[in-house]
């Protein structure tokens, strides 16, 4: 791995990290329907330019159910999902929880394809759970109102990526900027018809709309970009490494901007937990670096 992809995917889990951040700002506000719909439209607007500017048709009539199934398992519900939950805990307990996608990816994978777990997936599955509990369990946030409701949101937002990822594999081959840009359209979309029935709870001034426009357009459209340049110089594998700094950025932008508390059981939890993903992914960072070397040699 270059110097320009390390920092292409330290930039990438900075900014994803701090969506949850931006989220957890300007939920109260918008409230979450209307505040997806607002990312999902503007990340959709700034991928069409870009897809202008490149002169890549969309190809709407071939992939349109395609778009439609993966907007709202990629985009729609788990957006919404993790808005739901921000109105209750903390954007650092999100973006953990977020780290759990690729043990429910390994879950639904192994249904779809009706294989059985290694002992190793089975072990990470495992940590993945303890991580989760220890999070819950001991964190101060879990005794507000409604948070066990918000918690389980954000754990079937997490599960909505895996069904996402498996479905992209198993569904045809498509483009993976049409994957983005498609898929962002087709969100917006599904949730518009529901946007009319909640509006924003009160005026946002020009500090919220900064947010927002970060949450559209950096935290999303140019998040996009920046991921799908790392899946063309590393490739989908070792792209799949981003998954496991964005609890590092979310704890840290929590902590710095939100005041949020980041006690032993933050950090246990969330090691445990990225140490789960990294068994169930099967990612090894020295064999990472030998294939690299290798292919560089």
């Amino acid at each position: 791995m270059n110097a320009a992809s390390m920092i292409r995917l330290a930039v990438l889990a900075a900014i994803w990290g701090a969506s949850f951040l931006f989220t957890r700002i300007s939920v109260p506000v918008f409230g979450p329907t209307l505040l997806v719909e607002w990312r999902m439209g503007l990340a959709a607007l700034l991928l069409a330019a870009v897809s202008l500017w490149l002169k890549r048709r969309l190809e709407i009539k071939t992939h349109w159910k395609y778009f439609l199934v993966l907007g709202l398992v990629n985009s729609a519900l788990p957006f919404l999902l993790f808005s739901f939950a921000a109105q209750t805990v903390s954007a650092s307990l999100l973006s953990i929880l977020n780290a759990t996608a690729p043990i429910w990816g390994a879950i639904i994978g192994a249904v779809w394809t009706r294989q059985a777990l290694s002992n190793k997936t089975m072990l990470g599955l495992a940590l993945g759970v303890a991580g989760v509990a220890i999070l819950v369990g001991f964190d101060e946030v879990t005794l507000r109102p409604g948070a066990g409701i918000a918690i389980t949101a954000g754990l079937c937002a997490a599960c909505c990526y895996g069904i996402a990822n498996t479905y992209a594999k198993a569904a045809k081959s498509v483009d993976p900027f049409a994957n983005a840009h498609g898929s962002m359209w087709a969100a917006a979309l599904l949730i518009a018809p529901a946007v009319p029935f909640f509006p924003a709870t009160a005026v946002p001034d020009l500090g919220i709309m900064a947010d927002v426009f970060a949450l559209g357009v950096v935290c999303t459209g140019i998040a996009y970009l920046l991921y799908f340049q790392l899946v063309a110089d590393l490739g989908a594998a070792s792209a799949l490494t981003v998954t496991f700094l964005i609890p590092v950025f979310g704890v840290l932008w929590g902590w710095l901007f939100l005041g949020e508390t980041v006690g032993w059981h933050t950090v246990a939890g969330s090691v445990t937990v990225i140490i789960g993903t990294v068994l169930v992914t099967g990612f090894t960072p020295g064999l990472l670096f030998a294939k690299r070397v290798g292919a560089n040699a």
